[in-house]
């Protein structure tokens, strides 16, 4: 293992020494290690402030936590607990939340401008079916089906619309597109506004991404989680759906079947859980970070300059 780390450790090691930081901010499970063992081995953890900001809501990898950090930032208590349990100190550790683009924290928009600006039904309720930046995943299938579902065959009428995001997958989009729809659907690629497509609809179709889910969050979303990728977002199944945020299902037809229920008999229970949503919500994360990050290298700097010009 100490062989397989060599390169990576010199590339490190490189980098500290070209750019000098005065803080470093780690954002992945695989960088506490390296750069510490560099750090100590250099004489500089008392002069470098070293940060992990944990993105994984509830199981997350060990290598997120190490005991010499200055500071780790966790999205949820049970994160917390995970790094309490693997040595680091309460005084190292906040639980801030989540950090997501800032444009989350601004007051959101009548949903009825925003359908009317993204080209949709401005009365009918709409979910927002998302397969992330590479539109990925039972996209069609799930659009096919709630296409089905949102369509009232005694009254000839839609009772919900749907709002596609497919990413960089021109294919998809341009399938979708020509569908003869019974409802409305309106069909997007890559989108760099996604807190106006949460804002227009009142529910999502989304895998388990750490950011996603506190997007929806923030904008009072319920999550319907139609998959994970292995390990470290398994726990967020359970997150969402022990805290009343949302169900999960891989199903096309019951995912289907659970929005059409929300639109119509189970309108309470879409209500409740946009409340639940909007309780674990923190959209100011990423300014408490931040604004903790200063506080820290002001404190460090501080005791440096003392040290210096204490006789």
């Amino acid at each position: 293992m100490e062989s397989v780390m060599e390169y990576p450790k010199r590339e490190v090691a490189k980098g500290l020494m070209k750019y000098q930081p005065d803080i470093i901010i780690s954002v992945h499970p695989l960088m506490q290690h390296v750069p510490l063992r560099i750090l100590r081995a250099k004489g500089l953890l008392k002069k470098i402030v070293f940060t992990t900001v944990v993105t994984d809501l509830s199981t997350c990898h060990p290598t997120w936590f190490h005991k010499l950090v200055t500071r780790c930032y966790c999205p949820t208590n049970d994160v917390a607990k995970r790094a309490l349990k693997a040595g680091l100190q309460s005084s190292q550790i906040k639980v801030y939340g989540l950090p997501v683009r800032p444009s989350f924290i601004k007051p959101v928009r009548p949903k009825v401008e925003l359908r009317r600006e993204l080209g949709m039904d401005e009365d009918l309720p709409a979910v927002l079916l998302m397969g992330g930046g590479e539109g990925m995943g039972p996209i069609e299938a799930t659009a096919r089906a709630l296409g089905n579902t949102l369509y009232n065959e005694d009254l000839g009428e839609p009772i919900g619309q749907v709002l596609v995001i497919c990413g960089r997958n021109k294919k998809l989009a341009d399938k979708l597109r020509s569908i003869p729809w019974k409802i409305p659907v309106q069909v997007k690629g890559f989108v760099t506004k996604m807190e106006e497509c949460m804002g227009a609809c009142n529910c999502i179709i989304t895998k388990a991404g750490p950011g996603t889910i506190a997007e929806a969050m923030i904008r009072g979303l319920p999550i319907i989680l139609n998959d994970y990728i292995a390990g470290q977002e398994v726990g967020n199944v359970p997150y969402v759906v022990e805290n009343g945020c949302g169900k999960f299902s891989k199903s096309p037809k019951e995912i289907a079947k659970i929005v059409g229920d929300w639109f119509g008999p189970k309108a309470e229970e879409l209500a409740a859980m946009s409340q639940n949503a909007l309780k674990l919500a923190r959209p100011d994360a990423v300014f408490k970070i931040v604004h903790d990050m200063h506080q820290l290298l002001r404190q460090r700097t501080f005791v440096t300059h003392y040290s210096s010009v204490t006789p």
